[in-house]
């Protein structure tokens, strides 16, 4: 019935050709001297979305989660993830050949340092790595007589024999009723951030393509194009891209305010900066060690920071901030379509989570503004839901019955990219369940209603969340809350609300507020909607406050919440949020959803 057009799951890697894989890698790096190799899951450019060309990581262990690191000796080997994917890890590789590790427990230079005899040599390749990952690995192998060793090229490269083509994505202009502000207008503003340095050299194609106001389609899931960017503190900047990539119209229009050149004259370029003694700045997030090294090498002086264009992004002005909402409208009646019709069709059974995230991608479709949706959907039955970056794969492929669904989710549209996580349950919610569902809830609803003044950061809103959990005795091992780009990355930095969001929020911003828990084995539960940082008006207050707009509108399942559990002051913001969601969705959708939805969104 339903056809995904950008649903992708995971390919089954077979352990066998891992195993022959780490074998030929082994083998290449013995006649290369080398005693080790450091494996990221990286491009050039430290992307979420890698090109498929990319993924040497997975190519090498069969991991497909978005973060990990593997480091490969010639005796042992080890893959490190985050608490994402503990669980997936273990389910995707052969622990026979890698050996799964919580990087919170041991990190990727802890285990070489006791794993790596002194003197041993161990490469890396320098385009996937930041300066700062080097540095750090570097100064704690010294002390062990343990020798990094850049090289000219990726050893995976070579064995790989069907490795894909670079990509050659199509460059759009992003046009000002979506932007907002010309090209011209934020390169002025980015400037004065450059202080004493001559240049900064942009690494993020997230911040070339907001700061230059194109969009490309280069990775899945997020519109950017690939390429790096010169921005001088005088004159025109420089957009290194494939000039493929490039119609006669594009190339027009970037030419009125900057140079194009083709990737491979920027090495030539920063060595003659180097040359002349100029100082540069580098993204500590995202420049690759072989640029910083570049310019280094030839005299010049890198200086490492962030990269200016990141906090600007972050900062959403009007234009963009009416386009999230005008998105958010039209995916919440998308999303409200497909609740309404699995409330009807998963009691019937016959649906699997791959049907689900198929029939979802349908219904977003069938507004036909969707350009891709925002990330691979997490569409999580039963124990799959307890993994909270679970990918279904069509081995792993459950069939959905009585028992908790969880589905993550989003869309980029043109004028803005939405995130939203709904968990529902399928029959009756047990009291255990009700329970753990209303205390997420609780951390939800704290975070939606939070009142903050001007200089507080997400992590000191981030234990707002928790703090029905940890009454409990539980926790959750995600932060609660990630940036969301424009028609970007829905994963955009530096604000977050986490245990490590150091940032200040400001409005503007735009944050997923998702507090979850997951029992493992048996469910998780995830409630994730998108808010806005907003400037608040408080009867005598002496400091200048904000709070959070939610934009995301679609119902939580009130069969799983225990109204006992509930603050008068909680019951009251989960009745106007439905109320909302009601007033808003209900001339959006068909007559039959519309009745769902009356019953989904009914004052509790």
């Amino acid at each position: 019935m339903f056809e995904a057009k950008f649903q992708t799951f995971v390919d089954e890697t077979s352990r066998g050709d891992s195993a022959a894989r780490l074998k030929a890698l082994r083998a290449e790096l013995k006649r290369q001297g080398l005693d080790g190799f450091l494996v990221p899951r990286a491009d050039a450019h430290q992307n979420e979305y890698v090109p498929k060309c990319a993924e040497r990581l997975a190519w090498l262990t069969g991991f497909t989660g978005s973060a990990g690191f593997a480091v490969v000796l010639e005796k042992a080997a080890a893959i490190f993830v985050d608490g994402r994917y503990v669980i997936q890890v273990r389910s995707e590789i052969d622990a026979k050949l890698f050996k799964p590790l919580d990087i919170a427990e041991i990190t990727p230079v802890k285990w070489l340092c006791d794993h790596a005899r002194p003197g041993a040599r161990i490469g890396y390749d320098p385009w996937v790595h930041t300066s700062a990952q080097i540095e750090r690995f570097a100064k704690a192998l010294a002390e062990k007589k343990i020798e990094l060793v850049p090289l000219d090229a990726n050893p995976i490269d070579a064995l790989w024999k069907d490795r894909p083509a670079e990509p050659k994505g199509a460059v759009t202009i992003h046009p000002s009723r979506y932007a907002g502000e010309s090209a011209n207008s934020k390169i002025k503003k980015l400037r004065p951030s450059l202080k004493d340095a001559d240049a900064a050299l942009m690494s993020d194609p997230h911040a070339i393509c907001w700061a230059f106001n194109i969009r490309g389609a280069d990775v899945a899931h997020t519109p950017i194009a690939l390429c790096f960017a010169w921005l001088p503190k005088e004159g025109a900047p420089t957009l290194y891209i494939d000039d493929v990539k490039l119609a006669p119209r594009t190339r027009a229009a970037l030419e009125k305010f900057l140079t194009l050149k083709a990737p491979q004259s920027l090495i030539d370029d920063l060595t003659e900066a180097g040359k002349r003694g100029e100082t540069i700045l580098f993204d500590s997030a995202t420049a690759p060690a072989k640029l910083v090294e570049t310019l280094r090498a030839a005299g010049g002086k890198p200086r490492v920071n962030d990269d200016p264009a990141a906090l600007p992004k972050a900062i959403k002005n009007e234009k963009e901030l009416a386009g999230a909402r005008a998105a958010h409208i039209r995916d919440g009646a998308a999303l409200t379509r497909f609740l309404a019709w699995f409330s009807e069709a998963a009691p019937k059974g016959g649906l699997t989570e791959i049907s689900a995230a198929e029939a979802l991608e349908t219904f977003r479709r069938e507004n036909g503004d969707l350009r891709d949706i925002s990330f691979p959907t997490i569409s999580a039955f039963g124990e799959h839901a307890a993994i909270p970056h679970y990918r279904v794969t069509k081995k792993s492929d459950l069939k959905i019955g009585r028992g908790v669904y969880l589905v993550d989710s989003g869309a980029q549209y043109l004028d803005g990219t939405t995130d939203v996580t709904r968990t529902f349950v399928v029959g009756l919610a047990s009291r255990q369940l009700r329970e753990h569902f209303t205390r997420v809830l609780k951390g939800h609803i704290a975070i939606a209603r939070a009142l903050f003044p001007k200089g507080v950061s997400g992590a000191q809103l981030d234990a707002f969340a928790r703090r029905a959990l940890w009454e409990a005795g539980l926790d959750f091992d995600h932060g609660t809350g990630h940036g969301v780009g424009s028609y970007l990355s829905v994963h955009e930095g530096p604000q977050r609300i986490s245990k490590l969001g150091a940032t200040p929020l400001q409005p503007g911003m735009i944050l997923s507020n998702e507090p979850g828990y997951y029992r493992a084995g048996e469910y998780g539960i995830r409630l994730e909607n998108l808010v806005i940082v907003e400037k608040r008006e408080i009867k005598g207050a002496e400091r200048e406050m904000y709070g959070f707009e939610t934009i995301t509108l679609a119902p939580f399942d009130l069969n799983c919440v225990d109204k006992n559990l509930l603050a008068r002051e909680e019951i009251d913001w989960l009745n106007a949020y439905h109320a909302q969601v009601r007033k808003t969705l209900s001339p959006l959708v068909d007559a039959k959803t519309r009745k769902w939805l009356r019953e989904a969104t009914r004052v509790l």
